[in-house]
């Protein structure tokens, strides 16, 4: 069966986006600071529509990361905003051709119809849980593997569920002190994490776990 891979950059104490987020500022006060390792990469820009870009220890990472997967699930918020679409819903941060080039599974308590975007990327609207995206998402993948892609909370539920296979974390040497952190609201769960490799690169440790059940 496909793995759920999660990756997600964090800070030294936890955090995941900065305090006060919002559509101006989707990672919150200081947030950028947690993706600076990655925006600069060749790796990254290529699939982004851009050129040029460094190659360095983390470029590995981030080819593996994007190698052999055939769907993506995330949470609305990642999405972009929340509650109800309204009516000229928003097709997400990332404009008329977005760097996911596959199907994307967005779960949402908002029914909204798929939306089809340049470059293979569709964006299909769950609506009946995580389950039942994951689901969606394997089927689409064709036997390739899905992505997590976040934010938080919606790794949160996956986590609880226990339904995440790899988990990588990004952790940047920043301290936020306040906004969004990873591990919270996971209560009773029982995780088992297994950690595989650790690679030190410019101005990130990237950590990967093998995540049981």
């Amino acid at each position: 069966m496909a793995g759920l891979r999660f990756d997600i950059s964090m800070s030294l104490d936890g955090f995941v986006a900065g305090p006060n987020q919002s559509e101006e500022n989707p990672l919150g006060e200081g947030g950028e600071q947690l993706h600076e390792w990655v925006v600069g990469l060749e790796a990254w820009r290529k699939p982004h529509g851009h050129e040029g870009g460094e190659v360095n220890a983390s470029t590995a990472v981030v080819e593996e990361s994007l190698e052999n997967l055939g769907a993506t699930v995330m949470g609305r918020n990642m999405f972009g905003g929340d509650g109800p679409w309204g009516e000229e819903p928003w097709d997400g941060w990332w404009g008329d051709e977005p760097p996911f080039h596959m199907p994307v599974f967005i779960v949402t308590h908002h029914p909204r119809e798929p939306v089809v975007k340049e470059g293979g990327t569709t964006y299909t609207f769950v609506t009946d849980g995580i389950e039942s995206a994951l689901e969606q998402a394997r089927e689409a993948a064709g036997g390739k593997d899905v992505a997590l892609a976040g934010g938080a909370n919606i790794a949160q539920q996956y986590l609880k569920a226990g339904l995440i296979d790899e988990m990588q974390l990004h952790v940047v040497p920043v301290v936020l002190g306040a906004g969004t952190r990873l591990f919270d609201n996971l209560e009773g769960a029982e995780i088992g994490l297994e950690c595989t490799r650790a690679v030190v690169a410019p101005g990130v440790t990237h950590l990967k776990y093998r995540v049981g059940k």
